[in-house]
């Protein structure tokens, strides 16, 4: 009988569990070897083409979150990607040795750590230290518990990946950006794809025949399924929402300045594609110019928008409407 198939979110998760525990890195046949999500695809000594190419977007969304995930070159074989190694250093994502916390926030962090199963490793990340440790590689459990019981994906999303399996039209309530009031859109869906770290719907309108990309998060009312089926080809739907996706992202270009030693200036300098000028100015890519200037408005003073205009301008309207909020 077939394991279920492991979540996105869970998979995630799992990688950057096993990259914090090993000091050393891990290779990528390592990975994909033992690490929950990739394991239960991976075929000893075949092909795991498709698992390789699932891997290098996965690197993508974790350094998308901000985590420092790093590559390392062999020094004895450089140039030679068989034998990369990767790791999350734990000194660049744990909390910095001069920060602590008063009583009443330690309550908080501790009750808000219930939702986190028994405050221990699940048993498949149990199985995995074991697991790596018997290939020799040295692990250490991380601090915190790790293990995730809060469902990170929007609430459409399973209800879209049914009325997919089914190949039925969808109903809901879209609320584009900028503004106010949301406007109902019926579709039909041909693929879930996970782009920077969110959840995006690649559907068709049956009225216009026009390809559309809808982020799930945006998706503000129950999604409607209809009665109503479909029979438009799916079968290369995700790679082309992604191949879409990608192009939106190159093209997009943030220049902005991050004080040194600030959090912001470790996070935005991790996130995939990042790169600093001569001038020392961070130039980021992005997809959502809204979702970056959300971002970016919640670092507050450590970051200054140069370009484009329109991000400069939504950083400062959602600075000024957090300062009026609070007045």
């Amino acid at each position: 009988m077939p394991e279920a198939k492991v979540p996105n979110e869970e998979r995630l998760f799992s990688l950057v569990l096993a990259l914090l525990s090993s000091e050393a890195g891990l290779t990528k046949s390592e990975i994909l070897s033992t690490v929950q999500g990739y394991r239960q695809r991976f075929v000893h000594s075949g092909d795991n083409g498709n698992l390789e190419r699932q891997f290098e977007r996965d690197k993508d969304d974790v350094r998308e979150l901000g985590v420092p995930l790093e590559t390392i070159e062999s020094p004895e074989q450089a140039g030679n990607n068989h034998n990369l190694r990767y790791r999350i250093p734990r000194a660049d994502y744990e909390l910095p040795d001069d920060i602590s916390f008063s009583a009443e926030e330690s309550t908080l962090l501790g009750l808000a750590s219930m939702v986190w199963r028994e405050g221990s490793l699940s048993e498949e990340s149990r199985r995995a230290i074991v697991k790596l440790r018997s290939l020799g590689i040295a692990t250490a459990e991380p601090v915190l518990s790790y293990a995730p019981q809060v469902r990170v994906r929007e609430e459409s999303f399973e209800p879209l990946r049914a009325a997919l399996d089914k190949r039925v039209l969808v109903n809901f309530e879209y609320l584009k950006p900028g503004e106010q009031d949301s406007t109902q859109r019926t579709v039909a869906p041909l693929a879930l794809v996970q782009h920077q770290g969110r959840w995006h719907l690649y559907a068709k309108n049956p009225s216009t025949d026009q390809f559309k990309t809808f982020l799930l998060r945006r998706i503000v009312n129950p999604v409607r399924p209809s009665k109503k089926t479909f029979d438009y080809a799916t079968d290369d739907a995700a790679a082309r929402a992604l191949a879409e996706l990608e192009e939106v992202w190159q093209t997009n270009l943030a220049v902005l300045r991050a004080e040194p030693g600030t959090d912001a200036a470790t996070r935005l300098c991790k996130r995939r594609g990042a790169s600093t000028t001569t001038s020392g100015e961070l130039q980021l890519h992005f997809t959502d110019l809204n979702i970056l200037a959300d971002d970016l408005a919640s670092f507050g003073p450590e970051v200054v928008v140069i370009s484009p205009a329109e991000l400069r301008s939504a950083v400062i309207e959602r600075l000024t409407r957090t300062v009026a909020d609070h007045g």
